[in-house]
């Protein structure tokens, strides 16, 4: 995904589609305010202590609704992770153990932000792959229209997929094809505008709440983290020679 929307949950929800009964659904969720954005809501696993806030660090309720003190947040060096790390140090002396304070919590964190979209795109009724495509003509800038060679390429999945993909969105009105002026067997996919209207919607409701997910983070740490995941990323890719970036579990 040079795709803008990375990093689907293994089980990001391809089922998940525009309500059949097409434009009047979708208007009435556009209209309705159907995206609004919900609070963000974290409870601790093994405490009593609730937070409405996300990272204020302020005291919560107990389950007995009692006022309680704020806790500290736990150092990076509390995680699991160092734990099991640590352990098959302890265990086979001399193995390298460095990736698994990595390579974990990026597996983890796929875990969760895919699970989290998929129920963002559940409730904005559209599934991932129908987003990619949406979006992807959505950048493009008018007239919002790709050859569909152009949006293999960009989406970074097989043409059969973008076959699928472009099919099942004209059966909902969101783009229509034709054939390329000059070039009749060229294929050119155009978004509709009940397609633009849809994107914006729901691009608008994944991002903010995707923002919202990463605000723990000051701006210079998610700038320094953006930068060196790009480095990670690259590097991965030269070793592993494979410079395919898909969603995960998609395509």
């Amino acid at each position: 995904m040079t795709a803008v929307f990375h990093g689907q949950g293994h089980d990001a929800h391809p089922s998940l589609r525009l309500a059949a009964h097409g434009r009047q659904d979708r208007h009435a969720g556009l209209e309705s305010g159907r995206w609004r954005l919900l609070p963000f809501r974290r409870e601790r696993a093994h405490g009593a202590v609730r937070h409405l806030d996300s990272g204020s660090g302020r005291g919560g309720v107990s389950d007995d609704g009692a006022p309680t003190q704020a806790r500290p947040e736990a150092g990076a060096t509390d995680h699991p992770v160092h734990e099991i790390a640590a352990a098959w140090e302890r265990e086979r002396p001399g193995t390298p153990v460095s990736s698994i304070r990595i390579v974990t919590p990026i597996w983890q964190l796929a875990k969760l932000f895919g699970d989290d979209r998929s129920r963002v795109l559940a409730r904005a009724g559209v599934d991932a792959a129908t987003l990619d495509l949406l979006s992807v003509l959505r950048r493009s800038g008018p007239p919002y229209t790709l050859s569909t060679r152009e949006l293999s390429q960009r989406s970074l999945v097989t043409a059969g997929a973008v076959s699928q993909r472009v099919a099942r969105a004209e059966r909902e009105g969101l783009v229509k094809r034709h054939p390329a002026q000059g070039r009749p067997r060229t294929v050119r996919v155009t978004l509709t505008t009940t397609g633009h209207e849809v994107v914006e919607a729901t691009v608008d409701h994944v991002l903010h709440r995707e923002a919202e997910l990463i605000s723990g983070l000051t701006s210079d740490q998610q700038t320094q983290l953006a930068e060196l995941l790009c480095v990670l990323l690259q590097q991965v890719q030269h070793r592993a020679d494979d410079n395919r970036i898909t969603h995960v579990g998609q395509d």
